[in-house]
């Protein structure tokens, strides 16, 4: 497995990670613990050091990573996240609860470090930005935590720039977790260039598109209850319909390699900045193998031009929600 640098921090990472959210979260009922413990410590066997969580997929996500890494915590980085600290449902709509004071980050650390198992936190990511409390606010308690030893590096996941470079004066910033893909670009406009500028590394999450790239769904793939694909605009009939040339297109380069769309997907995502570090999500073996392959496939300059170029081409809907 390649290894890429997480930011300024240090640490080494797969530069391919596991998203850990779908074992417990969205995607329909928690999937079997004594297989998924398995599926985990298949990834490191694999390679794979690098593992996404967070309280809100559910205390167990955090207790599951825990138990399954526990033999190998030496060798594996952990990434979890505080800053949401409960859901409501309003108007139908699921309302995120927000505290990022430093006396809450301290009990939502306490929390972590007992389910993880650890007596530090890899990564340590602000889930979500709290707008009543000032990003220099949290760059101390950061700062603080990791002069303690209960934290190593810190991230923001969905921020906006200021806020960005504002914690990042106070303590510096490793990485970025921010959805990307072939189908949601958006980071290449603005984002992908602080990276570059502050050395903040950019963890991809559903960089396949909440599995749409793989080119496994089809307009009559039915999703259990609880799975929130069957709210996503991206999984409704007619705009899989207007996305089929960007699967096409995907399957034709993914035939020339001998490799598979998702593999393709993430080489590319891979080929894009050095910086960026996906994180895929599976609860399926054969899926864990396939994703962490795409790390080895080599998409050449002219293949990754003409990838791009027809991409560009594409008229992407990019309807998520």
């Amino acid at each position: 497995m390649k290894m890429r640098e997480l930011g300024n921090s240090g640490l080494k990472v797969s530069a391919i990670g596991l998203g850990c959210m779908g074992m417990d979260h969205a995607y329909g009922s928690a999937a079997d613990r004594d297989e998924m413990v398995k599926l985990i410590r298949e990834a490191v066997k694999l390679g794979c050091n690098f593992f996404d969580t967070a309280v809100i997929y559910g205390e167990s996500n955090e207790d599951l990573l825990g138990d399954a890494l526990e033999p190998v915590r030496d060798s594996v980085v952990i990434a979890t996240k505080f800053g949401i600290t409960g859901q409501e449902v309003v108007d139908g709509k699921p309302q995120n609860s927000l505290n990022s004071s430093p006396g809450s980050i301290r009990e939502q650390l306490e929390g972590s470090l007992k389910r993880l198992k650890v007596d530090c936190i890899d990564l340590y990511y602000q889930h979500r930005v709290d707008p009543n409390v000032e990003p220099e606010v949290v760059g101390e308690t950061m700062k603080v935590l990791i002069s303690e030893g209960k934290i190593s590096a810190w991230g923001v996941s969905n921020a906006p720039i200021e806020y960005i470079r504002r914690a990042h004066a106070v303590c510096p910033i490793a990485a970025m977790e921010n959805q990307y893909s072939m189908m949601w670009r958006e980071p290449e406009k603005e984002l992908f260039d602080v990276c570059e500028e502050l050395n903040i590394s950019f963890v991809a999450y559903s960089p396949l598109g909440n599995g749409f790239l793989s080119g496994k769904y089809t307009k009559e793939t039915t999703y259990e209850e609880g799975d929130f694909r069957n709210f996503m605009g991206r999984f409704k009939p007619e705009v899989i319909d207007r996305n089929q040339e960007l699967l096409d297109l995907i399957s034709e380069v993914a035939d020339k390699k001998e490799a598979t769309p998702a593999q393709v997907v993430l080489a590319w995502e891979l080929a894009q900045k050095p910086f960026i570090l996906p994180i895929p999500g599976t609860t399926k073996l054969h899926r864990l193998e396939e994703n962490l392959g795409g790390a080895d496939v080599e998409l050449t300059q002219d293949e990754l031009d003409s990838l791009n170029e027809a991409l560009s081409k594409v008229e992407i809907d990019e309807t998520h929600f």
